[in-house]
């Protein structure tokens, strides 16, 4: 038996140990992306909770840029949440002059807030 045939649909196969032969097929190259907090509790979701997705993503070798392209928009989206926030709440740099625990206890809670936001976008 040939290690290595060529399918009538183009397709080359490979011989097995368990003498069958199996496709050679590969994965579209994926091309690197910087996946940062928000990508990796993404990734976490994906493969918890929508299977079918993950592996479109996967297969169609576009994972590595959802997830890059969502840990970007997430970490936009917490920069204008704290903004807003900020402005709504009169969290000041004055204040952070007056009074310096006041203000890192209101920034904390705004930061809080929005990562919950954030959280709840992921699972979109």
């Amino acid at each position: 038996m040939e290690k290595h045939i060529m399918g009538e649909n183009g397709i080359s196969y490979t011989l097995g140990e368990d003498c069958l032969y199996y496709p050679d097929l590969y994965l579209p190259e994926d091309t690197e992306y910087p996946i940062g907090k928000y990508g990796m509790l993404r990734k976490t979701y994906l493969k918890e909770h929508r299977k079918g997705l993950y592996l479109e993503l996967v297969l169609d070798g576009k994972l590595n840029e959802h997830l890059h392209q969502i840990d970007e928009e997430c970490h936009q989206m917490m920069d204008r949440l704290v903004e807003q926030m900020k402005e709504q709440q009169g969290v000041t740099e004055e204040l952070k002059m007056q009074d310096p625990m006041e203000w890192v206890g209101r920034m904390n809670n705004i930061r809080a807030c929005a990562e919950e936001m954030i959280l709840k976008k992921i699972e979109c």
